[in-house]
């Protein structure tokens, strides 16, 4: 799974394969907690991050939706900035 991104001791992965299940979301692994968070809507629907780490991941998601939307539409990889 790609690293796409990394800040604040979050990394934020990706699964780059055809048979990556729906919806669009992307990996946030924080220490010990993970989370998937859905692309178009920002909702975490799996995991137990803290919340604030969730609220970080999901300002970061908001920012960069577009791109990340395309990345999982064509399968390809590109790093993103952190969130400053």
């Amino acid at each position: 799974m790609p690293e796409v991104s990394r800040f604040y001791g979050m990394i934020i992965k990706m699964f780059f394969r055809k048979s990556e299940h729906n919806p669009p979301h992307i990996h946030v692994l924080y220490g010990e907690y993970a989370g998937l968070i859905d692309i178009e809507t920002g909702e975490m629907f799996e995991g137990d991050l803290p919340v604030r780490a969730l609220a970080l991941a999901k300002e970061w998601a908001q920012a960069h939706k577009g791109e990340l939307l395309e990345m999982w539409r064509t399968q390809n990889f590109k790093r993103l900035p952190p969130l400053e």
